[in-house]
């Protein structure tokens, strides 16, 4: 019996390259957009992509796995037309080196000002100012996963001292002082980083809103690589407007 894979993604041709050679059975349809698929998600067995409107899902009706190339699955997750039986799986675990790079490359950034550093550079404006160190300075990092865990190991790196807050307490060795949610609070006050890196769920869905924004340093900073739908977005325009 042949499976029919449908690949979803503006990387769709380079998936469907390096599948093919090795899945000479398999039948691959690569899309980069939903326009393109025509009548093959009504034939598609699998699905390898990272989002999916609720209307084509609804005419998969041959679909029996999604293979998620995020981490996070909400999109998917909460399609109402998404079928009980299909198996969905996520691409967890592979996503901490890029994404903790990331975060670290934005605290530099932060940091040391370096937006306006390329501003003036582009100018030919050389403004000198005194440099923050990442010394001693702490983080927080809100989800403590497989990219949690990998930040907190760069930011002891940097000599700095690391908060981790997650629903479950653990030992990891990056991390200085282990809280739960209910101490986010208390955090917020110590930290000079907010990192956010947890899932969006009902249970995270606006966690960080005016009483946690308000209660962070007024030098402090905030930075999200996780799902917008963490942050209230009202209350954060409030807290920079003000």
């Amino acid at each position: 019996m042949k499976i029919n894979l449908l690949i979803l993604d503006q990387l769709a041709s380079e998936y469907k390259r390096a599948l093919e050679s090795k899945f000479a059975e398999v039948i691959i349809h690569a899309s980069v957009r939903e326009e393109d698929i025509g009548d093959f998600i009504e034939k598609a067995n699998v699905l390898l992509t990272f989002r999916i409107s609720d209307g084509l899902i609804k005419r998969a009706t041959n679909l029996q796995w999604i293979q998620s190339i995020a981490s996070g699955v909400d999109a998917i997750v909460n399609l109402p037309s998404l079928r009980k039986e299909v198996l969905l799986t996520s691409t967890r675990g592979i996503h901490a080196p890029q994404m903790s790079e990331m975060a670290i490359l934005l605290i530099l950034s932060l940091s040391r000002n370096f937006p306006q550093i390329i501003r003036n550079q582009d100018k030919g404006i050389w403004e000198r100012w005194p440099a923050r160190l990442l010394l001693q300075k702490k983080a927080g990092i809100l989800g403590i996963g497989a990219i949690g865990e990998e930040i907190a190991r760069k930011c002891k790196a940097f000599g700095m001292e690391v908060f981790g807050i997650d629903i479950v307490k653990r030992q990891v060795d990056a991390v200085d002082f282990f809280c739960g949610p209910e101490d986010l609070l208390k955090v917020v006050q110590e930290v000079d980083y907010l990192i956010i890196v947890v899932p969006s769920t009902s249970q995270t869905h606006k966690m960080v809103g005016e009483n946690v924004l308000s209660s962070m340093k007024p030098t402090g900073f905030l930075i999200n690589i996780g799902r917008g739908e963490i942050i209230d977005e009202n209350a954060l325009i409030h807290a920079l407007e003000s």
